[in-house]
Order: structure tokens, then sequence, then C-alpha cells
């Protein structure tokens, strides 16, 4: 069985979330939820909000089913729009840089075993 849960648009560096992301992948999901709670960057609160909308899907498909046997098949980060904010940054010769916000999508897919065997 398995769950999939998408957070889209969400803001933040997706170069900085591919950090944390990289430290749950392939680990069970409430090892998962502990390392997400004791890391300090900015990214691990959405990363987590998404990571328990995919348990609350997993749930929602199969009430019987064990959280602790979940398993997070597959993690990624993919950046979203970029907006460009009315601030300038000063660049070289006189030029000027506006500011960028950056956005970031989040998908997680979690499996648990598969309670119907042939």
């Amino acid at each position: 069985m398995e769950a999939i849960a998408k957070g889209k648009y969400l803001r933040g560096s997706p170069q900085k979330a591919r950090l944390v992301i990289d430290l749950i992948r392939g680990r069970k999901v409430e090892d998962a939820l502990a390392i997400l709670r004791f890391t300090n960057k900015r990214a691990t609160k959405s990363i987590e909000k998404v990571l328990l909308s995919a348990v609350a899907n997993a749930k929602e498909k199969n009430a019987t089913a064990d959280v602790d046997e979940f398993i997070i098949d597959r993690a990624v980060v993919d950046s979203g729009p970029t907006k460009y904010r009315r601030r300038v940054r000063p660049a070289p010769m006189g030029r000027a840089y506006r500011q960028q916000r950056r956005y970031k999508h989040v998908i997680i897919r979690i499996k648990g075993k598969d309670t119907e065997e042939v």
C-alpha cells in the first residue's frame, strides 16, 4: 500500500530543502519525524507537514494500516516559480539586481507492507 502527498508553492529555497529531504529518504516514518523535529533548518516545518499529510492519506485509504511500518519510498523537492520582488540589490558597475523570492514543490510517497498477498 502506498500514499502520496504533495506540497506545492511552499516558500523557501529548493536547494536548502533538498539538504533536509536527503536526511529522511528511505527511512521509516517514525524515524523521519524524529529527525525533522530535531533538525535546525527552516525547511523542516513544511516537509514535516507534507509527511504528516502522506500518513493521513494512507490512514484514509486503509484504517487498519500501521503507521510504524511505512517507509519513505520517494521524497523529491522541485523548484517552483521564482517571483521577483520590487526591491533591488546593488550590483557591479552601477547596475541593480532584483531580489528573488523562491518557491518549492515537495512530493513524498510512503509505502507500507501489502496486507493482501497472493
